[in-house]
């Protein structure tokens, strides 16, 4: 199978980053590795740029990686993938990627 990277750009409603992240860390992610093909999990917050606070970053073992954003999709705000009112779902992004350059150092 090959491996991808999925990204999700998000925000949480006003200032309320401490449930977001609360539920981000100890409900979401587990929600997410129930998911076929989710294998891994970073999360970032931003220190600089604009427009997103968070980035979580997903290593997808699969074949492909628009699949498994369907079914994210199909179960978020579910019973098998609660969503909190803190996190801003009028505005995020989720995509997938693979590698076409592996890491380089200087």
């Amino acid at each position: 199978m090959a491996r991808f990277k999925m990204m999700v750009l998000s925000n949480p409603v006003g200032e309320q980053d401490e449930e977001f992240n609360r539920w981000y860390d100890e409900v979401h992610l587990d929600d997410v590795f129930e998911v076929p093909g989710v294998v891994g999990a970073e999360r970032y917050r931003f220190r600089s740029g604009e427009g997103w606070k968070y980035l979580a970053i997903y290593d997808l073992d699969c074949d492909d990686p628009a699949q498994v954003e369907q079914e994210l999709l199909a179960r978020a705000g579910t019973e098998a993938m609660p969503l909190s009112e803190a996190f801003d779902l009028s505005r995020f992004f989720m995509g997938s990627a693979e590698l076409i350059t592996p890491y380089r150092a200087a």
